[in-house]
């Protein structure tokens, strides 16, 4: 009897998917790994956590500043005497969503200037490209603290003023991807044999620009974080919804007496925010084609 041939290694290679060549790239940055797994904690802990802790963050519960461990309170009370674990378990669910929602306004403007610009070029990608530097030069807290001193400091404006001020990088990229991809071959077979021009730039183009645009969504909802804690610094907040940069806001003028008020939502959301980061360049080096190729 005669053996069966033997694929050779390099044909298995060849002949796994996409996302699975992704995923082994992404695995191997042990960086990015631990940052995947630490957010997934943190997310889980704000999605159940005011189940398993249910004090009410707004309540008084024991004497204002009381230190991390004292009366059972394992991170202490505020300035107001209200448990500050509660605080930061409920606030975790409110940062996180204000920085996805923000995310997707901006990812949504960034991604329509972007293709449109790049896709039609000539006076529409001059005009759009001028709007984005016009917006690129303005400096984004004090445009964001206008929009919410003008129109309210709710939640859904404070996030839709931190999506319109950090769109135009995506818009950018966005843009430059267009124009590179629009060239290629099958986007030109596309355009011959009479597809629209919404679906040569939706179904056909965006697609596969779609890996620049990933790795940059995940890096704008760290962005996107950090900026609510910077409105929430300096005043501009709604004070019936508790969020990290709530707590430190609230606290911000007790900041030499009693520390660990601000130090605590402080260090929650740069350990946040640093996971986004690594996952983000985790997500460059997996959907980076170059790379894997090595």
């Amino acid at each position: 009897m005669t053996e069966a041939p033997q694929i050779p290694e390099q044909s298995v290679e060849k002949a796994r998917s996409p996302l699975f060549e992704a995923w082994d790239m992404f695995r191997r940055n042990h960086a990015a790994v631990a940052a995947l797994l630490a957010l997934a904690l943190i997310v889980i802990g704000a999605v159940i956590g005011p189940f398993l802790y249910p004090t009410d963050p707004f309540e008084m519960v024991w004497a204002p500043f009381s230190p991390p461990g004292e009366e059972g309170f394992l991170l202490g009370t505020d300035y107001l005497g209200r448990d500050l674990l509660a605080m930061i378990i409920n606030g975790a669910r409110v940062s996180l969503i204000i920085g996805l929602a923000a995310a997707v306004v901006s990812i949504f403007i960034g991604v329509t200037i972007g293709a449109l610009a790049g896709f039609f070029g000539g006076i529409v990608e001059e005009v759009l490209m001028r709007v984005t530097e016009f917006f690129q030069v303005l400096p984004t807290l004090l445009f964001s603290m206008v929009i919410v001193a003008l129109f309210g400091a709710s939640l859904p404006m404070i996030t839709l003023a931190i999506g319109i001020v950090s769109w135009t990088a995506v818009a950018r990229i966005t843009r430059s991807e267009f124009l590179r991809i629009r060239e290629l071959e099958y986007v030109m077979a596309s355009r011959a044999s009479g597809v629209s021009n919404a679906k040569l730039m939706f179904r056909v183009i965006l697609p596969n620009a779609l890996p620049p645009i990933i790795v940059q969504s995940a890096l704008m909802v760290g962005s996107a974080i950090l900026f609510e804690a910077g409105l929430s610094f300096l005043g501009l907040t709604d004070p019936n919804i508790v969020s990290w940069g709530q707590i430190i806001g609230s606290n911000r003028q007790y900041i030499l007496d009693a520390g660990f008020t601000v130090t605590i939502p402080g260090v929650a959301i740069f350990v946040t925010v640093l996971c986004i980061s690594l996952v983000g360049d985790g997500l460059n080096d997996a959907l980076n084609p170059k790379l894997r190729q090595r």
